[in-house]
């Protein structure tokens, strides 16, 4: 369950950021810019790795150029679902690694989301339940969406 949310995150971040004018980044439509916010999923998915191995080292990286934090984001999923996908058991239950750092990460792609709509540069909204998410498909080439809204 915990790569299909990883893939989850992917698919949705990825169509959040994909397009996304340059000017995004540093947006200011609440206490966080875009580009804060992506900088924290990225720490968010570098701590449930962590937690994974079972240890609790919270790092907190300054923010990096949009691109980079993009780059990163796909990278940070992509070394928790390898984590995931292997034999080795889980250094926490799977149930709180969800409920911290992967639903907070939930939170901030929706937050994302919403701020490209607030700064007047929107994505089409879809219909997530018929979006083809696989897991282990978390890069930035997701699959184009089935059923969007104009």
């Amino acid at each position: 369950m915990l790569r299909h949310i990883l893939a989850t995150l992917a698919y949705r971040g990825g169509k959040t950021l994909r397009g996304a004018p340059a000017e995004f980044a540093d947006y200011r439509g609440g206490t966080r810019t875009p580009n804060q916010i992506l900088s924290h999923l990225g720490d968010l998915l570098d701590w449930a790795l962590v937690q994974a191995d079972g240890k609790m080292d919270w790092k907190e990286k300054p923010p990096v150029p949009w691109d980079e934090n993009v780059a990163r984001f796909f990278a940070s999923l992509a070394a928790l679902d390898a984590r995931l996908a292997t034999d080795t058991p889980l250094g926490f239950p799977k149930e709180k690694i969800f409920q911290g750092a992967l639903a907070d990460a939930l939170t901030h792609v929706g937050q994302l989301a919403m701020l490209r709509r607030m700064a007047g540069c929107p994505m089409k909204g879809e219909n997530y339940f018929k979006a083809d998410i696989v897991a282990g498909s978390v890069g930035p080439d997701q699959s184009p969406p089935r059923r969007e809204f104009d």
